[in-house]
């Protein structure tokens, strides 16, 4: 199983640090280390923007932090990018994309039970980049096709890269565009989204899933063809544990779940405790449970995490620091409990 479970930790990589030694520091705190996106940093270090580089059409504005797409500019870039299309190293994250992805990839991370990457999804960098008629490029059947494409070339070559460093390494693709499907979108339907994730990890490379924080079709989510699905069940448990029949099928066919539990945001972190975390994640299981999981099998098959990525809180990285650190705490606590 080359994605651990046993209640061991890792988290998002969206943080509020703008010192790459201190990100890196935190995040090697964990059990599966990531290499942190640092928008606070620059704005290269922005999830969007670090899917967006040598995308043909992509026009970055760095003193206004924008990132839009030209038809012109298109056309223009179009024959150069495809002169390089069967070079993986051009669809890398280049340093001046991400200092702290190069800085990761020079670290011995070999003794580590795994370790892990990232990249922007198709569906949520096609919905936030848009074009010169402020349309979203995923709603365009002349650029999606070589998105999916391109985007899925970049997941690749980063896991590869991050497999020289650990045999088990591996990728999250970042989605929080989907939870946006369901509602009155107009132009494409979630059977379109289905369509294109089936393509688009059609290309991809294992073992890969997806994270998101918000609250999706669940059954849609779960029934794609994925190897860890990492979610935001402190603020989505109630709605989430009532899935139980598509969580079981998930973690039968092999599936590994990150139960983002403690919260990053400064006012409900402040409200939680050890215990009320502890409380919340077992009244989740024990539903799971009385739905038919077996709880062994469950917890084999799970990660914890912080239940959110955070950029606004007042402190900064504080809060951000204090929740890794009790998601530490809560795994240590609840791996002594079930002796994993």
């Amino acid at each position: 199983m080359p994605i651990p479970g046993n209640l061991l930790t890792t988290a998002m990589a969206v943080m509020p640090h703008k010192d790459v030694d201190r990100a890196l520091e935190v995040s090697l705190s964990l059990d599966v280390p990531f290499w942190p996106q640092l928008p606070r940093l620059s704005y290269y270090e922005d999830m969007y923007v670090q899917a967006s580089e040598h995308f043909p059409g992509i026009v970055l504005d760095l003193e206004k932090r924008t990132l839009r797409f030209s038809m012109e500019k298109f056309i223009a870039e179009f024959e150069e990018t495809m002169r390089h299309f069967d070079e993986p190293e051009y669809f890398d994250i280049s340093e001046t994309y991400s200092v702290v992805y190069h800085r990761f990839l020079q670290l011995d991370l070999s003794d580590r039970p795994a370790i892990r990457g990232q990249l922007e999804g198709p569906i949520s960098f096609g919905m936030n980049v848009l074009d010169q008629d402020g349309r979203p490029i995923l709603f365009d059947d002349s650029i999606r096709p070589l998105m999916l494409e391109v985007l899925a070339k970049r997941v690749n070559v980063q896991l590869n890269r991050l497999q020289k460093q650990n045999a088990n390494a591996f990728m999250y693709i970042d989605e929080p565009g989907l939870q946006f499907l369901f509602s009155a979108l107009s132009g494409y339907s979630d059977q379109a989204a289905r369509r294109d994730l089936e393509t688009f990890f059609s290309m991809v490379e294992r073992p890969r899933g997806i994270h998101l924080c918000g609250n999706p079709d669940w059954d849609f989510l779960l029934g794609l063809d994925l190897d860890i699905l990492s979610l935001d069940v402190y603020t989505n448990w109630e709605v989430f544990s009532s899935y139980g029949p598509s969580i079981g099928k998930f973690l039968g066919r092999g599936g590994i779940l990150s139960w983002g539990i403690v919260p990053t945001n400064f006012e409900p972190f402040e409200k939680e405790s050890l215990e009320s975390l502890e409380e919340m994640l077992t009244e989740v299981w024990n539903i799971l449970v009385n739905k038919g999981l077996d709880l062994e099998f469950l917890l084999q098959r799970s990660l914890l995490s912080p239940a959110t990525c955070c950029l606004v809180n007042p402190d900064a990285e504080r809060t951000v620091e204090k929740a890794l650190a009790m998601v530490k705490d809560l795994s240590a606590r609840l791996r002594e409990k079930y002796k994993l």
